[in-house]
């Protein structure tokens, strides 16, 4: 049953009649069963560590659509907590962090080994996910790329130009790389236990690589995906990994060969045309439908969605969204969506 997975066909580099799909943050806010299931959880990071729940928001969006992949429901930020960061939420403005910005404050960070206490209750969803699924329905866990990872615990939050992360690199290169270090090796560990549970696929979620240049670029995006992927795949043979260098540009083109990724994921500042061109040579793509048309809905979804099915149809694809789902989203225009993409051909 496993290799009829549309999607593990997909990443294994077949071109499929009509693509796999699934949309980034589908259990999220814009379902209203999923406000429900936060509500009984509490709060959201009760949500992400109550391994029933946490598989429950993963499992309605399948229930309600029937996508072709589940991703594992969690937050990139449960890494650097598990590291030893304070990590907490504020109500409308989002997460906040102690901050990690000085050779001390690196030092006193757990070590690679002693993250697993922590985060036992991720792979316990992990597994319930596993034994839950339907059989045709991909398995996907993630963790953020080092580099958005550091990003936060530099600032203590996200920002909106990375300024902090970038000004530490520039005055104490030295701590920076410690920390991406650090999230790297972490990085490992914890997608390695994520597969051991029951994921199938695994994906890096770098979603501030588009504000790095020239060698940073290489040095905190495209080095430490390497090395993630070649441990993971050192590990787990055959084990298929995503990487999503938001906002890339050029960069985009050969990261699939330059990192070991089986499939890039595209945002949607980049044209399905140009990803054609310049990507999908390499192998699977996956992307890329602003998630604006979400909330908007009408024709222009439709005709959008034609039209990046039809770019990317000649070689392998995952439909999925640019950029991850908002709560304002209409549930219904992701039916349309999903019922777009399956009768485009």
């Amino acid at each position: 049953m496993t290799e009829q997975k549309k999607i593990l066909r997909a990443l294994a580099g077949e071109t499929l009649p009509t693509p796999p799909i699934w949309m980034m943050r589908q259990a999220g806010r814009y379902l209203p069963e999923y406000r429900a299931t936060r509500a009984q959880a509490g709060d959201f990071l009760s949500l992400c560590y109550n391994s029933d729940l946490a598989a429950e928001v993963t499992l309605q969006p399948i229930r309600r659509y029937g996508f072709d992949a589940a991703i594992l429901f969690a937050d990139i930020l449960l890494l650097p907590q598990a590291l030893g960061v304070d990590l907490w939420f504020e109500t409308g403005e989002g997460p906040r962090m102690s901050t990690t910005t000085t050779a001390n404050e690196l030092a006193a960070l757990k070590d690679k080994d002693a993250i697993h206490e922590t985060l036992n209750p991720i792979y316990d969803t992990v597994k319930i996910l596993s034994r839950e699924l339907p059989k045709d329905t991909t398995l996907i866990g993630f963790a953020g790329a080092p580099w958005t990872v550091a990003t936060y615990m530099v600032a203590g939050r996200g920002t909106k130009d990375q300024g902090p992360a970038h000004a530490l690199k520039s005055e104490n290169r030295a701590v920076f790389q410690g920390i991406i270090d650090l999230l790297t090796d972490s990085t490992i560990e914890y997608l390695s236990k994520q597969i051991e549970a029951g994921a199938e696929v695994v994906k890096l979620f770098d979603s501030w690589a588009g504000s790095l240049k020239g060698q940073d670029f290489d040095d905190f995006a495209l080095t430490p995906t390497k090395k993630i992927i070649a441990a993971l795949k050192n590990r787990h043979p055959g084990i298929p990994v995503i990487a999503f260098p938001r906002e890339a540009g050029d960069r985009y083109i050969g990261f699939a060969k330059a990192t070991g990724a089986d499939c890039v994921a595209v945002d949607n500042s980049v044209t399905a045309e140009w990803v054609a061109e310049h990507v999908q040579v390499d192998g699977c793509v996956q992307g890329n439908l602003a998630s604006s048309h979400m909330v908007t809905g009408g024709q222009a979804l439709i005709d959008e969605t034609q039209r990046i099915v039809k770019a990317l149809s000649k070689g392998p694809h995952i439909f999925n969204l640019g950029h991850g789902i908002t709560p304002d989203a209409d549930p219904e225009n992701v039916r349309l969506m999903i019922d777009t993409v399956r009768s485009a051909n």
